[in-house]
């Protein structure tokens, strides 16, 4: 990897570091309402992932009225003012207040699969303020590892890394993932995975999602089907009735097992996408629409995001 100037890192995690601080000083209602403003100018100011947006939502929900796509990719940049405004406020949170941002639904299928003794694998996506996921599970008394590809800036990675792990968390860098993986849930341990953005062919497979081709990574049905470890599904929920997060875990999945290693792989990768995708028709604006994840495509296949 090419060396970075050690100015550009600074020009890069000064502006982050100072907005963190800025809203973390924030009471969090006022944090929130700064987050959801820094959403909308996003919204109206990055042209081009406001376009990755819309292409997504014309692929994903091709039977939608515009106004309707509008109106779900604006409410999903408020999404994410939201997850920054939660993020800044990470150093306050504790044991004893987490219940009042985050509660449990089905926190028996998490316990229920962790007490098989064989480790837990949490399938998860960009969904909801998904950094407040982990801490707050950890924050509950169920610290947990999760994969993680290095950001280029180190500073800027200290920076998010520090926020990431208060609640006792372990970080595992997705290039050296495999010996980690499997030590943490030979000890009985919990690793969360995020698998909802676009790999390259040499990382991923193709999967359906949303009826297209996707470029998914195998990496939780291949350790799953190895170590025999159940895949729990955890999502984290914002109910803006209550104004609270709601971290949602479903039973585990049910594992494919046809005799074929390879065959095997990619029926249980497509149905952990059905999963996800599931929930994000359930709950369209709380996903990463700005995201390019069909940008690889099978040979010969025309790209996709060609107009943004």
């Amino acid at each position: 990897m090419r060396s970075r100037h050690p100015i550009r890192d600074w020009i890069e995690y000064l502006p982050a570091w100072l907005l963190l601080k800025s809203l973390g000083a924030l009471p969090r209602r006022w944090a929130l309402t700064m987050g959801y403003g820094i959403g909308w100018i996003v919204y109206w100011c990055w042209r081009r992932l406001r376009r990755v947006g819309w292409r997504n939502l014309e692929l994903a929900f091709p039977d939608l009225s515009p106004p309707e796509r509008k109106r779900i990719l604006k409410r999903a940049f408020r999404n994410l003012g939201r997850l920054l405004a939660e993020f800044s406020q990470f150093p306050k949170l504790t044991p004893t207040n987490i219940h009042r941002l985050v509660r449990y639904e089905g926190l028996e299928h998490f316990l229920q699969a962790r007490a098989r003794g064989r480790g837990v694998l949490i399938l998860t996506a960009h969904f909801g303020a998904w950094e407040l996921s982990s801490l707050a599970h950890s924050l509950y008394g169920y610290p947990m590892h999760f994969l993680v590809r290095r950001l280029d800036n180190p500073r800027l990675h200290r920076l998010i890394e520090r926020y990431r792990t208060l609640g006792g968390n372990h970080p595992i860098n997705k290039a050296e993932a495999a010996r980690q993986v499997l030590g943490a849930l030979k000890r009985g341990e919990t690793v969360g995975i995020l698998m909802d953005l676009n790999t390259q062919p040499h990382e991923g497979i193709f999967c359906d999602f949303f009826g297209r081709a996707a470029c998914t990574s195998p990496i939780i049905a291949a350790f799953a089907l190895r170590t025999d470890t159940p895949v729990v599904p955890g999502f984290l929920i914002w109910d803006e009735q209550e104004h609270i997060h709601r971290l949602r875990f479903a039973p585990p999945v049910d594992l494919i097992r046809t005799g074929d290693p390879q065959r095997d792989i990619e029926l249980n990768t497509t149905q952990f996408n059905r999963v996800i995708e599931r929930m994000i028709r359930q709950y369209p604006d709380q996903w990463l629409w700005v995201h390019k994840r069909w940008a690889t495509r099978p040979p010969g296949e025309p790209d996709l995001y060609d107009t943004t």
